[in-house]
């Protein structure tokens, strides 16, 4: 009676470890998919946004075959089935398809992207001329192939990148009376390669800018 009493304590401690480890390792899966870098809005927002935390959006959108799908098609579900709206649906599955590795950093429906922004000791429309002005610009940026798409001064300039169907678009903001800052977003890119190297040379040029303009 005794050997049998053991046995059944050890069966029994040998399943409460299992299922502690167990609950370790999913609650270590839930952290990954849910707590990882690829996430660009916390659970907190996330959950003040659309009702619901990233745990239990990322079962729905298992359950509905969202790994499957395009992240647009992911977005329209999310909005028509749980009436959450362009922000939150867009937030929801592009985090998703990120967390579960079909989407990189950077990546969007069209492309990547990245930025470069620069604080120069000039007024902001100062800072606007030296990107739309032609004359002005190749001073910094000799490489450059900007065609002017739409301005909106001295807030934005929009434009198309060289040969291929890249878009550039420069965004200012005046931080004082002699102080603006410059962010550039280029858009479209065809690959993490090719963003890796864009954010490399965005970064040298507005660099050259600030120096070029601060002389």
């Amino acid at each position: 009676m005794t050997m049998q009493k053991s046995f059944k304590r050890l069966v029994r401690s040998r399943m409460e470890s299992y299922t502690a480890a167990r609950v370790s390792l999913l609650a270590a899966e839930v952290r990954k998919a849910t707590e990882g870098p690829a996430l660009t809005v916390s659970e907190a927002v996330i959950q003040r946004k659309t009702g619901r935390g990233w745990e239990q959006w990322f079962d729905l959108l298992d359950e509905w075959g969202a790994a499957d799908r395009s992240q647009e098609e992911a977005s329209r579900w999310v909005s028509a089935e749980h009436g959450v709206d362009r922000w939150g649906s867009q937030a929801v599955t592009i985090n998703y398809h990120r967390a579960r590795g079909l989407r990189a950093v950077g990546e969007g429906a069209d492309g990547f992207t990245i930025t470069a922004s620069k604080t120069v000791a000039v007024p902001v429309d100062r800072l606007y001329e030296a990107f739309v002005d032609a004359s002005l610009r190749e001073r910094w940026l000799p490489e450059g192939e900007l065609r002017e798409r739409t301005l909106l001064k001295p807030r934005s300039a929009r434009f198309d990148w060289g040969v291929g169907d890249t878009r550039v678009n420069v965004f200012f903001a005046a931080k004082g009376e002699a102080k603006s800052t410059a962010t550039v977003q280029h858009e479209r890119l065809p690959d993490a390669s090719e963003a890796e190297r864009m954010k490399a040379f965005w970064r040298d040029q507005v660099t050259a800018m600030k120096q070029e303009l601060e002389r």
